[in-house]
């Protein structure tokens, strides 16, 4: 997601700095400034983060699945928190995280990871955007598409509808713009965009 959300950002006239790891800098998408570091070491990139920035957390287990749950707190868990405490450090204006949807029937540890890190981005009073997608469709995701006509189905009843819009699905391309938009709108306090928000680039207030 990060190597298409940086052209946009810099096509949109952004300043872009990219965390990356030493030996991974000539992969980086033209046009941003590369930052070396450690994501799962704040101290290791922290200095060189602007002052007033905004900072999208985006570090994670590619391919999230039941599997891979000790990947998600070795990995998700420290990223997040490791984020955090530079954003903090370095006096970002703007900390933007993607979450996911919850609760939901399935990939609890995925979830409770992703909440611990919520819970430590509430304490650091940092203003921020917290992004809930449940399923981003896209290169290689081709089978959810096959549920499109359930969601819809249950999207029709008050029971299920809830559910429904909770766990949607979301494409790439609706998740590119709902990040760039979190980007060119800070808020004060945390908001969170949940799959509606997502899908329709609205930003609710803040809490």
């Amino acid at each position: 997601m990060g190597s298409r959300l940086i052209p946009r950002l810099v096509t949109a006239g952004h300043t872009v700095s990219t965390l990356v790891r030493a030996e991974s800098q000539k992969k980086l998408p033209p046009g941003c400034a590369p930052i070396p570091g450690n994501a799962l070491d704040a101290s290791s990139y922290q200095k060189s983060v602007p002052t007033g920035s905004t900072f999208i957390q985006l570090v994670g287990v590619a391919h999230p699945s039941p599997a891979k749950a000790a990947q998600f707190r070795s990995i998700d868990l420290v990223a997040g928190r490791e984020g955090v405490k530079a954003a903090v450090a370095s006096g970002v204006d703007h900390f933007i995280y993607v979450s996911v949807a919850q609760p939901a029937p399935v990939m609890k540890v995925y979830q409770e990871v992703r909440a611990e890190v919520e819970a430590l981005i509430r304490e650091s009073r940092l203003n921020a955007t917290i992004l809930r997608p449940w399923y981003v469709l896209g290169p290689g995701h081709v089978w959810p598409y096959a549920l499109v006509p359930l969601y819809w189905l249950m999207e029709r009843f008050p029971s299920t509808r809830e559910g429904a819009q909770r766990l949607g699905l979301v494409t790439l391309e609706q998740m590119l713009r709902a990040l760039t938009k979190a980007a060119e709108s800070p808020c004060t306090g945390v908001r969170v965009l949940g799959v509606p928000e997502i899908r329709s680039l609205l930003l609710p207030q803040t809490s």
